[in-house]
C-alpha cells in the first residue's frame, strides 16, 4: 500500500512516499481504509526523535485519521465494516490503511466528511480530558491556552467556551487573534508583544487563572504559574518551545493550587472505556453543531513534508489534513 515512510529520527528530510505492509487488526483492533489524515505538532516532534514514543524504524507516521472500517477484530462490538469512522493511533494514519484500537475510535456522523472527521480525535479529546476529567471546569471558571491558535489549543477554547467556561487564549502573533476569538476567545493576549503577567492581572481583576491549558512551556509556563488563582489547576500539555520547565514548589503551595497531568494516550491505553466514552461524546457535539473543528489547508499525501514544515514554523492555524484517497 502507498504509505509515507520515516527512514530516521532526523524530521521532515526522513520522509519519503513508498509502500508500506498492510497491516492486520488485532483482537480489539479495526482495519481502516483512510481516506484523510491529519498531521499534529506531535507527529513533528516524533519524526524528529522529541516525542514520547519512538516506533521501529522505518514507520508510517501520523496519529488521527478518518476513513471506512474494512474489517474488525474478534473482540470489537463497536463497529462493523462499512462504518464511517475518526480514529487515533501512536503512528500509522498516512497511508492507504491503518489500524487503530476500537476504544480510539468513534462513528462518524452524518454532517462531518473525512477531512473534518480526521481533524477531531487527538485535539479534541485531550482538551475534552483536560478539562473536564482532570481540571473539573466549572462553568463561569477563567481558563487560559496558550498556543490557542493550533490545532489542540483551538479545539481547547472551543470547548472551554461551549462548557460555559471564560476563555482568555493567549496565541505568539497577533495574525492568530481573530481565529481564537471565532472559535470562543473572550478575551486574546499575544504573548510575542504583550506583558503576560500585566495583561492576565488586568483581565482577572487580579485574582489570577482557575486553568491553565500550557501547551507552550519555557519561560511562558514559568511566568503563568506566578498567575493561578487560589485552589486553581495548572495543566502542562506539552512544550512548543522545546524547553521543558521546572518550578518552584512554593507557588503551588502559596496559591494552594494543583498541578495536573494531562497525558491523553497513557489514559486511553489504561481506560480504554472511558476513552471510547469521551470520543463518542465529541461527536455526539459534531453532529449538534457544536464543534466544528478549524481546517487551516488540505493538502495531497504527497506534501507531508510541506503540512509538516507549516506546523513546525508556526504558520498553521487549526489542523493541516492530508487527503489520502
Amino acid at each position: 500500500m502507498r504509505a509515507v515512510l520515516c527512514n530516521g529520527f532526523h524530521g521532515i528530510k526522513a520522509l519519503s512516499i513508498g509502500e508500506a505492509a498492510e497491516p492486520r487488526p488485532g483482537a480489539d483492533e479495526v482495519l481502516i481504509d483512510v481516506h484523510a489524515a491529519c498531521v499534529s505538532f506531535a507527529d513533528y516532534l516524533m519524526v524528529c526523535g522529541g516525542y514520547q514514543k519512538r516506533p521501529a524504524l522505518p514507520y508510517v507516521p501520523g496519529m488521527d485519521a478518518a476513513g471506512v472500517v474494512v474489517a474488525c477484530g474478534e473482540n470489537v462490538q463497536r463497529f462493523r465494516p462499512g462504518d464511517r469512522v475518526a480514529c487515533s493511533a501512536w503512528f500509522g494514519s498516512l497511508a492507504e490503511r491503518m489500524t487503530a484500537k476500537a476504544s480510539d475510535s468513534a462513528r462518524l456522523p452524518e454532517n462531518a466528511d473525512f477531512v473534518v472527521g480526521s481533524a477531531i480525535q487527538h485535539g479534541s479529546v485531550t482538551a475534552w480530558y483536560a478539562l473536564v476529567d482532570r481540571a473539573r471546569l466549572q462553568a463561569g471558571e477563567t481558563v487560559l491556552v496558550t498556543g490557542a491558535a493550533g490545532g489542540v489549543g483551538l479545539a481547547c477554547v472551543e470547548i472551554a467556551h461551549l462548557l460555559g467556561a471564560r476563555v482568555i487564549a493567549a496565541v505568539g502573533s497577533a495574525a492568530k487573534a481573530s481565529v481564537v476569538r471565532e472559535y470562543g476567545a473572550d478575551e486574546v493576549i499575544d504573548y510575542s508583544s504583550e506583558d503576560v503577567r500585566e495583561r492576565v492581572k488586568g483581565l482577572t481583576g487580579g485574582e489570577g487563572i482557575d486553568i491553565c491549558f500550557e501547551n507552550v512551556g519555557g519561560t511562558l509556563f514559568a511566568t503563568l504559574a506566578r498567575l493561578m488563582r487560589w485552589n486553581g489547576r495548572l495543566i502542562p500539555i506539552g512544550f512548543t518551545s522545546g524547553e521543558i520547565p521546572s518550578l518552584a514548589m512554593n507557588l503551588p503551595l502559596l496559591k494552594n493550587y494543583s498541578i495536573v497531568g494531562a497525558f491523553t494516550g497513557a489514559w486511553a491505553e489504561r481506560f480504554p472505556d472511558e476513552r471510547a466514552r469521551a470520543a463518542d461524546m465529541i461527536m455526539a457535539w459534531v453532529a449538534e453543531g457544536k464543534l466544528h473543528p478549524c481546517i487551516d489547508r488540505v493538502l495531497p499525501l504527497e506534501q507531508t513534508a510541506d503540512a509538516m514544515a507549516a506546523i513546525a514554523d508556526r504558520s498553521v492555524q487549526g489542523r493541516v489534513v492530508l487527503r489520502v484517497r
